[in-house]
């Protein structure tokens, strides 16, 4: 592709490639907005692991119409995480195919051992939640959320809005 010698061909493709498809997916991110990078949704992780073997892909390609391809898929990627995320603010019922929604795993100080169950979620790894949110206190714990992206929220303290777990699913 760009020189004779296998070997100075082979640092040349890996450096410049992998640099043209990282800027290339910078300017797409550009384009579409700081969301394509996101761990909102499933589709969003899916997204970004994606473009991560997508770039391993450019920087190994050895002709220019692979790479083409590459960065064809690249840009499609992101048209369809754009298309999508616009459809699920229209549509509740594409809303609830692409997304999960969030499960309460702890209520009012209390461990939902069902909801743990249906989660594969351990108790001891709830517990290390919980100390990492500072939870002193289990009685001041106000709901323990499993969220969307595999994150789990600890909502501690006197009161806990209503708003904070509007959409969350109780098992």
């Amino acid at each position: 592709m760009f020189f004779d010698d296998a070997i100075l061909d082979a640092l040349a493709k890996g450096a410049i490639l992998s640099a043209l498809g990282l800027f290339w997916i910078i300017f797409l991110v550009r384009v579409v907005g700081l969301r394509s990078f996101s761990k909102m949704t499933n589709f969003d992780f899916v997204m970004t692991v994606a473009m991560g073997s997508l770039l391993a892909g450019a920087s190994q390609s050895s002709e220019w119409t692979g790479l083409l391809q590459t960065l064809t898929a690249m840009a499609s990627l992101f048209a369809v995480q754009y298309l999508v995320a616009y459809l699920r603010q229209r549509s509740a019922t594409l809303d609830d195919v692409v997304q999960n929604r969030p499960v309460l795993l702890m209520k009012n100080g209390v461990i939902l051992h069902d909801a743990l169950k249906e989660t594969r979620v351990r108790k001891e790894d709830l517990v290390a939640k919980l100390r990492e949110a500072n939870a002193l206190d289990l009685s001041q714990v106000q709901a323990v959320i499993l969220e969307t992206t595999g994150d789990i929220s600890v909502l501690h303290g006197a009161k806990c809005d209503e708003m904070l777990t509007h959409g969350v699913r109780e098992v």
